[in-house]
């Protein structure tokens, strides 16, 4: 049973959050996460889901996932630091390096434990870190954990990082000075200007770090933003996930091999958490090696999101200033934001409202993530229903 003091605190809480139309309801699958899903008997079509390749339903990987489990069982057994560490991990690693075009990469459970590892592994109270003010909650977290002078940057705002560098590294308050930014921005889908980040770090001697969870396997022919502009050799840390376009679940972090050398024994989430389970290893493997050999699967993932965009916008709705596949209708009262997905699903499309505190206040909006599995009959359907409901909710005329 609940305590008072903590019902005193939780109940009035929820019902704000409700009221102000904040409030998250969670939805559950009744089958695979794919372009179409099931959800309470009603099939959707789904424009919410980061499987941008297709690959979580692959039976590729999921025939790799099942002899690995074969072979190496259902979990590793131990931190990787014990003996938890396998054959399939270090196979991982490397093949995460060569697709990376890096010395070396590592492995954690999640993205967000890249972040929350990597960051406080390097950074300590002596140091700065610049942040760009809409990158993700987990490298918000991560900054936070370092215990290192956080500076906000105004988003993609390089003059201005440019002045904030200059004031951090001469102010010799400061042992070491990091500049990190999302490669691609999970709510508006603007890319970072990684070109510009690297010339101001090089003239300020800044640490590079670059959160590509929604560049990997989608810019660069999957590789990321950084290889997209030609400068893996220029960054010092890329992190990616292998629970979006790779499809299945867990991190990285690939640069140097001397920094992932480092990583591998202070990183806390590396030495204190179990090891990626050896299917979802080998799974990520093969989904390394088929964006490699087809191509194509990313070109169609492009397509659909550029069909998409072109449409939704011709329509009338505010698509922001996207430049990859990530597609927001942007709304901004929070409570139509919520009514206006409601009123999606009504009629079939599965798009989920973002608001507050994902996005600011009063920018809500329904985000869209067309994937490589998306028919054209299937985003023409969409477009005829955001039409209908824009229309009736009055959002575009």
């Amino acid at each position: 049973m609940t305590s008072s003091t903590l019902h005193d605190f939780l109940e009035p809480n929820l019902k704000a959050l409700r009221e102000q139309g904040l409030y998250n309801e969670i939805d559950s699958l009744q089958g695979p996460n794919g372009a179409e899903i099931e959800i309470n008997g009603k099939q959707l079509i789904n424009l919410s889901s980061n499987n941008y390749l297709g690959f979580s339903n692959d039976a590729r990987l999921k025939k790799s996932c099942v002899e690995a489990t074969e072979e190496f069982g259902v979990g590793a057994g131990a931190v990787r630091t014990i003996n938890g560490t396998m054959t399939i991990h270090d196979e991982l690693e490397k093949r995460i390096a060569e697709f990376k075009h890096t010395e070396a990469a590592i492995a954690f459970q999640s993205g967000f434990n890249c972040n929350m590892g990597a960051i406080s592994a390097v950074m300590t109270k002596k140091d700065a870190i610049i942040s760009d003010e809409l990158n993700h909650a987990s490298i918000i977290d991560g900054c936070r954990l370092s215990g290192a002078k956080v500076i906000r940057a105004r988003h993609q705002d390089m003059d201005h990082l440019r002045e904030l560098a200059k004031q951090a590294t001469e102010s010799g308050e400061y042992e070491k000075v990091m500049y990190i930014s999302d490669g691609v921005f999970s709510m508006d889908g603007d890319v970072a200007k990684i070109p510009e980040i690297v010339e101001i770090a090089q003239e300020f001697g800044l640490i590079t770090y670059i959160d590509d969870a929604h560049g990997s396997g989608v810019m660069g022919g999957g590789a990321g933003t950084v290889k997209h502009f030609g400068l893996s050799d220029k960054i010092d840390f890329q992190i990616g996930t292998l629970s979006k376009a790779i499809g299945v679940v867990g991190g990285y972090v690939a640069g140097s091999r001397e920094l992932i050398d480092w990583l591998k024994v202070r990183a806390r989430p590396f030495l204190f958490s179990t090891s990626l389970t050896p299917g979802s290893a080998a799974a990520c493997i093969t989904a390394f090696d088929l964006m490699e050999k087809e191509p194509g699967t990313i070109n169609k993932l492009w397509e659909n999101g550029t069909y998409l965009k072109t449409g939704l916008k011709e329509l009338g709705f505010d698509i922001g200033h996207s430049e990859t596949p990530i597609t927001p209708c942007i709304i901004g009262d929070e409570n139509l934001t919520q009514k206006f997905s409601r009123r999606l699903l009504e009629e079939g499309v599965y798009a989920k409202s973002i608001v507050f505190p994902t996005v600011p206040k009063g920018t809500g909006r329904v985000r869209n993530m067309p994937t490589a599995a998306h028919t054209k009959e299937m985003l023409d359907q969409v477009l005829a229903i955001y039409e209908k409901v824009g229309k009736e909710l009055g959002v575009i005329s």
